[in-house]
């Protein structure tokens, strides 16, 4: 018995969807593959115009679903995030970019291949930019951050945020597609492809310039963490006040001429009838090491959670409170205000997830970030990264110390100076230097103008397509239609 042949066409549909599912499960997540980032959208891109509407939009949604799911154990087993909320992390992506795809095929089997190219990352960036505003988790999944280890692709930060790092990684694959597109305006497509290499090698370019700065004056700092999971003591029990006795002593053998310390977020744990017990030993070593501490504090019955800034000149301690809560796992009051101590913002953790909250504070003044966190582990390296982009979107540096994740120390061009993994009892420690010379960027001036541009081209380009579908169909004497089909 003789079996049925597979077609082709559904031969096609399934490695376009494999091959770019594969690419996108090792191309982001915890531990992203930077170059695969690039890659990962071109196979099915390159189906969509070859392919019924159905196909692509199934190919392209079953790729971006399955590579979705390298965050699927993270959410569930470290978060706890619930299923329903779990399934749509994977598949709001999924939905962004088979709108993408669709738009990308509908345009470009129209003639159309250069709305083609610019309609796959202006759908992109404009969801990953109405998402950071109207979501909980601000800019976190953005795909800029696969690219934050590659630093002259970071650079472009500076200018439009990581939306133009995204329109880059979702629009250099769309060019590549439009250009093999097949017996279409070969002319458009060529100046297609040119116009993607120019956009490129700009951004390489502009990239390697700005590396070339100096980075201006320095700071020593230290950053001190240990691992925070199942040991949460509070300051009044036995393992509460070794812990204090721990960090003290770390403290005091920091070696000479280091300016500032920064302790993780929930470092230490106390009510308010107990805080002294915390602030009293922390502001005198400062005082008397000359020294300023960053210390995370969680005050349990305020619910509160706090940096508390020691100030190596004997003043009085200022108090930050955490701005943005995880939902369903921090139960505290979010603060609203930020805190500047001599060219120094204090945020926490989570908080530098937002990009506006980063921008205001170069605008107030801040010249360096001291940032108390607490992360999961598992993605120690993946949290610290937004971090590192928000100093180049600003020109400040960031000085980041993470219980349960790395102590991270960036400059103002996102170069990692120092970096440690922080975990069980043991204290981990890292000193170095840091630039405080950086100066503010055209996108701390002009804020989210690039994420507003690729708004407006998406609109655009759907509204293109929805002309061009509603307008009447002319007919040649014979009866044939006249406008080439879709």
């Amino acid at each position: 018995m003789r079996l049925p042949s597979f077609p082709a066409a559904v031969l096609s549909a399934v490695l376009s969807a494999v091959l770019s599912g594969a690419m996108l499960f090792f191309g982001t997540g915890l531990a992203p593959i930077p170059w695969l980032t690039w890659l990962a959208p071109l196979p099915v891109l390159l189906l969509a115009p070859r392919a019924p509407a159905l196909t692509a939009s199934a190919a392209a949604f079953t790729a971006w679903a399955a590579g979705g799911l390298n965050m699927w154990g993270f959410h569930r087993e470290q978060l706890e995030t619930p299923v329903p909320a779990a399934l749509a992390v994977v598949a709001v992506p999924a939905l962004l970019a088979t709108a993408a795809v669709l738009a990308f095929r509908t345009l470009l089997r129209r003639g159309g291949p250069v709305p083609a190219a610019l309609s796959v990352p202006a759908i992109w960036v404009s969801g990953e930019y109405l998402v950071s505003v109207l979501g909980p988790d601000g800019a976190l999944w953005s795909l800029a951050y696969t690219q934050t280890d590659v630093r002259p692709v970071v650079q472009l930060a500076s200018l439009t945020g990581v939306w133009g790092i995204s329109f880059l990684l979702t629009g250099i694959p769309a060019a590549v597609a439009a250009v093999c597109a097949p017996d279409r305006a070969r002319r458009a497509r060529l100046g297609v492809g040119l116009a993607a290499l120019l956009l490129l090698a700009a951004a390489a370019g502009y990239g390697a310039v700005r590396l070339a700065e100096p980075a201006g004056a320095r700071r020593t700092v230290a950053l001190l963490a240990a691992g925070l999971r199942g040991d949460w003591a509070p300051v009044d029990t036995a393992r509460g006040r070794e812990k204090l006795a721990a960090m003290l002593a770390r403290l005091r053998a920091l070696p000479p001429g280091t300016a500032t310390a920064v302790l993780p977020e929930g470092g230490f744990i106390t009510d308010t009838a107990n805080l002294p017990r915390i602030t009293g030993p922390l502001a005198a070593l400062a005082r008397d090491r000359r020294l300023d501490i960053v210390a995370g504090v969680i005050v349990t019955d305020a619910r509160r959670n706090t940096a508390v800034f020691l100030p190596a000149d004997g003043g009085e301690p200022e108090v930050y409170r955490k701005r943005h809560m995880v939902p369903g796992v921090e139960p505290y009051e979010p603060g609203n205000r930020n805190l500047l101590v001599a060219g120094a913002g204090v945020a926490i953790c989570r908080d530098l997830d937002f990009p506006a909250l980063a921008r205001g504070y170069r605008r107030d003044g801040a010249a360096v970030m001291f940032v108390p966190a607490l992360d999961f582990g598992r993605d120690g390296w993946h949290h610290s990264r937004p971090a590192v982009v928000r100093g180049v979107e600003n020109g400040f540096s960031v000085v980041r110390s993470a219980a349960d994740g790395h102590l991270t120390v960036s400059d103002q061009y996102g170069r990692v100076l120092a970096e440690r993994a922080a975990g069980g009892r043991e204290i981990a420690t890292v000193v170095t230097s840091v630039p405080v010379g950086g100066s503010a960027t055209l996108y701390t001036r002009w804020g989210d103008w690039f994420a507003w541009l690729c708004l407006a081209s998406a609109a655009a380009v759907a509204g293109r397509a929805a002309v061009r579908r509603t307008r009447p169909v002319r007919r040649s004497a014979d009866g044939r239609s006249g406008d080439g089909g879709s």
